[in-house]
């Protein structure tokens, strides 16, 4: 999974982008064209239940990759191709506006409104995919004339109706389209097709008011300070959990995060275990037991014969696979069985 972090300058990105991967990228200078990568990941206790019943050489949680597209003048429409670039193949977007006041860093539009930022981000992306489209028109214009060759027509139509909605200030992901239209323009890499999580980026005195920031023109943002979030990142495990008491919170906000990115592509996790290794891996919603085992290994997949399946808290109870076998909770399934979080999977192949 990949999600492209974006936002006006001075929101707090790259600072948002160094929490989240414990990353030491350098922030400020806005306008500099740069692209920070790095992972994060899924904070799981049923990984850390597991891990404790196989004790393996390695453990491994589901990742989170985050694309921080460094550009610094506040949207697509100001910055030519470095966010479509930076961004290619992201399923998502995290858009960070600033509650923040400082006066050491001033906001580029001089005052402190982060509905109005959103409202930015959504037009300049809105805007950029209106220039594609327009570009694709005029090129398919005069060979729809002449070839008149249906696939181009299909394409020239399904771009018109995208236009007619652009135009009217919605994103292309409020169209309704079918499975074929999704591929048709899935080359064009839409900024406003991908689903958006927004992060509030408050500061340190404003912890207290997150609740203010529960609804934000249309969306359901997490609020965090992200350079508070980020020294915690930078600190020892031991010493977090006293850092978090001096600021009165619980746990990280970094974990809400990578939460609420996975909710929004709507994935659930399966595990593979044994004593060389606990495994999260993360799958869509809907996905069959087949197409899982190709997650592990394409070879899975191809010699697929069976999966042994158990549920998470069914296995817990038996305390092992053996003792799950002999209760008739560890099952066999064929390759149409749709995953389910929290399963338990051993394929069965045979190449």
């Amino acid at each position: 999974m990949k999600i492209g972090i974006i936002g006006p300058a001075a929101s707090g990105k790259t600072t948002l982008f160094n929490a989240l991967t414990g990353g030491a990228a350098s922030t400020g200078g806005y306008g500099a064209a740069r692209v920070n990568i790095g992972a994060a990941a899924v904070a799981d206790a049923r990984v850390d239940s597991l891990s404790g019943v196989f004790n393996p050489k390695k453990t491994t949680y589901a990742g989170v990759n985050f694309v921080d597209a460094g550009v610094g003048d506040g949207g697509a429409a100001k910055s030519g191709e470095a966010i479509p670039q930076a961004l290619e193949g992201a399923d998502a977007l995290l858009v960070v506006v600033r509650a923040f006041e400082d006066a050491g860093v001033p906001h580029p539009r001089e005052s402190i409104d982060p509905a109005r930022d959103l409202a930015d981000v959504r037009f300049d992306l809105m805007l950029r995919d209106l220039s594609v489209v327009e570009r694709r028109m005029e090129r398919l214009a005069k060979l729809v004339r002449v070839k008149k060759d249906a696939a181009e027509a299909a394409e020239f139509a399904l771009l018109g109706r995208i236009r007619e909605v652009l135009e009217d200030s919605r994103p292309v992901r409020s169209l309704d389209l079918g499975e074929e239209e999704t591929r048709i323009i899935k080359g064009f890499g839409f900024l406003s097709a991908k689903p958006i999580l927004v992060v509030v980026n408050v500061g340190e005195d404003q912890l207290g008011e997150a609740d203010a920031f529960a609804r934000l023109k249309g969306e359901t943002p997490v609020a965090l300070a992200a350079r508070l979030e980020e020294e915690l990142a930078q600190l020892p495990g031991e010493e977090q959990a006293e850092f978090l008491a001096d600021y009165d919170l619980e746990s990280s906000a970094l974990d809400k995060v990578v939460q609420a990115s996975f909710d929004l592509l709507n994935l659930r996790c399966f595990f593979t275990v044994g004593e060389d290794e606990v495994r999260s891996w993360p799958v869509r919603a809907g996905t069959i037991a087949l197409h899982a085992a190709g997650t592990i290994h394409s070879d899975l997949e191809r010699g697929f014969i069976r999966a042994e399946v158990i549920s998470y808290p069914d296995f817990m109870a038996a305390g092992s696979l053996s003792a799950a076998r002999d209760r008739g909770t560890l099952r066999l399934e064929g390759k149409d069985y749709i995953v389910k979080d929290g399963d338990i999977f051993h394929v069965r192949f045979n190449v």
